[in-house]
């Protein structure tokens, strides 16, 4: 008859400095303050009323006639005028606020579009071939990022008047149709977006460059396309300085100048306050329309290559 002995693992050893029968205080979860939260909630909160608040008094202003305008009573309901207001503004001096508008459509859409275009092809070029002169000829697009706007526009006249474009359409889109910075930002997104594999794989399918470009880089392409055109279209609308350069003729104004023209009036004429205020307005729409159309794509362009 044999008989089993039960064995006890030993006890765990306690730590040092303590004795057996103590026990150790729970660790608790430290506490962190509200301040850091509240403090990063008040700054975004300014911020944003800041960055809005002209937008109000835009939207109150021109919902208002010109007596409530000029005495700052906004929420009188008996003042609200905002749709005569708009009719005055499209008749004034022969309808000019809608030639200024369709001007502006076709200076940023259309040379936001081509320019994009011209900018995307640039950058692909740059990402996926070599040719001589490409490092240096890249570096000098780079410097151009740097140069101001305004230091071009005088150079930019000579020139347009020697070739017999000024005070064209032509002195206004052929300037804005090349952009730097979407060179630089098409190259970028060319080597997020554009595998070298996919491009060999369509050149052994027959595709030239051109066909691998258009049907195969250019969609892959895409979303950069769009951030481009965005960026091109917001400075193209909002330029003012190579307009005023540029044109004499008064049909020929975009928006940002033939505002101008009516806020260099209003001191003579105060008729021309609310004109200014409601045209600020409506010349908001086309872009808040084109961020929130193509935001999908533009969040996505931005993106690009952040993650591995």
């Amino acid at each position: 008859m044999s008989t089993s002995v039960r064995t006890t693992p030993p006890a765990p050893a306690s730590p040092a400095g303590s004795s057996p029968g103590t026990r150790r205080p729970p660790v608790r979860p430290r506490r962190t303050g509200w301040y850091g939260p509240a403090a990063a909630n008040l700054v975004v909160g300014v911020s944003a009323l800041y960055a809005l608040l002209p937008l109000l008094w835009l939207l109150v202003a021109s919902a208002v006639d010109a007596e409530a305008l000029f005495a700052s009573d906004f929420f009188d309901p008996s003042h609200f005028a905002l749709f005569d207001n708009i009719g005055t503004l499209l008749a004034q001096d022969d309808g000019a606020y809608l030639r200024w508008y369709g001007n502006s459509l076709l200076y940023a859409v259309g040379g936001a579009a081509v320019g994009a275009l011209i900018s995307t092809a640039a950058g692909y070029v740059f990402d996926k071939f070599e040719f001589t002169g490409k490092r240096p000829l890249f570096a000098l697009i780079l410097i151009s990022v740097m140069v101001p706007a305004t230091v071009l526009a005088l150079p930019m006249y000579l020139l347009a008047s020697d070739l017999g474009l000024a005070n064209t359409v032509w002195s206004v889109l052929i300037p804005v149709l090349f952009n730097p910075f979407g060179v630089y930002l098409a190259r970028m997104f060319s080597a997020s977006y554009v595998p070298d594999e996919v491009l060999e794989a369509a050149r052994v399918d027959g595709a030239n460059e051109l066909r691998s470009f258009i049907s195969v880089g250019l969609r892959m392409i895409a979303p950069g396309y769009v951030t481009i055109f965005l960026f091109q279209l917001t400075a193209i609308w909002n330029n003012f300085f190579l307009p005023l350069v540029m044109l004499s003729d008064e049909s020929l104004y975009p928006l940002s100048l033939g505002l101008y023209s009516w806020n260099a009036a209003a001191p003579i004429n105060p008729d021309y306050y609310p004109l200014m205020v409601i045209g600020s307005l409506l010349a908001l729409l086309p872009l808040v329309i084109a961020f929130l159309l193509l935001q999908r794509y533009w969040r996505s362009g931005l993106t690009a290559g952040s993650v591995k």
